[in-house]
């Protein structure tokens, strides 16, 4: 009789843990995408990548540089263009993920060399904003879900302002406004168009290169970026 009844709790057991599962799919897909809602209105405050800084930089006695939030009308169409001729040419055509430039990094990769990524700007944005910086198969895996979640309820307008707004610039320079005043003493919006260029060129690797003191590789990288700039369609 034992050995029956220990049986029959089987079905039960699964049935409770797929029930949990359930549930916990259900609040993860709702306190998300609420997450992502509440950031189409207010202002990420901070990131994980941030946190991780300031952290590192309290050990050293370092002080993080004052961070300002722009606006997307107030920030340089130079920057705007700048920007997506260097990271996301397709920006304004794709879903969120650009499956040309994700079969080119593959194909790359695959060659040798360095190793290419194929992140969209919408990519980049999901990743600062809701995630941390340490790859992984999971965190590949939350990024294209808060990828597809702000290219439904954001605009792409809001998309790019919130990138501009918190991405690593330097460091201990978070957004545009702190990049700007520290390399070129001027506010976001008068940024020239080599300027911007050389802005957009450091942000694969912005704690190595600094836009104020190019390297060659940079200087070459900002003048293709300048050549691109007037065919970046930009929203």
């Amino acid at each position: 009789m034992a050995k029956q009844r220990s049986i029959k709790k089987k079905p039960k057991n699964k049935k409770r843990i797929f029930t949990i599962l359930l549930r916990v799919v259900f609040y993860f897909i709702v306190i998300s995408a609420g997450w992502v809602i509440l950031y189409r209105f207010v202002n990420p405050p901070i990131t994980i990548l941030m946190i991780q800084r300031n952290s590192q930089d309290i050990q050293n006695e370092k002080q993080p540089a004052p961070r300002k939030w722009v606006n997307y009308e107030d920030l340089s169409e130079n920057l705007k263009r700048a920007v997506i001729a260097s990271e996301d040419a397709h920006f304004m055509q794709h879903r969120g993920f650009d499956k040309k430039a994700i079969k080119e990094a593959i194909q790359k990769n695959k060659e040798g060399g360095t190793l290419r990524g194929g992140s969209t700007i919408s990519q980049q944005t999901a990743k600062n904003v809701f995630l941390w910086p340490q790859r992984s198969w999971i965190r590949k895996g939350l990024e294209a879900w808060f990828t597809i979640l702000i290219e439904a309820f954001w605009s792409k307008e809001r998309i790019l302002e919130v990138y501009l707004n918190v991405i690593e610039m330097g460091p201990n320079l978070y957004g545009a406004e702190s990049a700007t005043q520290y390399y070129f003493n001027k506010s976001a919006q008068s940024l020239t168009k080599r300027q911007a260029a050389l802005i957009a060129a450091v942000l694969p690797n912005p704690l190595r290169w600094s836009p104020a003191k190019p390297t060659n590789y940079i200087s070459n990288r900002a003048y293709r970026i300048v050549r691109y700039m007037p065919h970046s369609e930009i929203p």
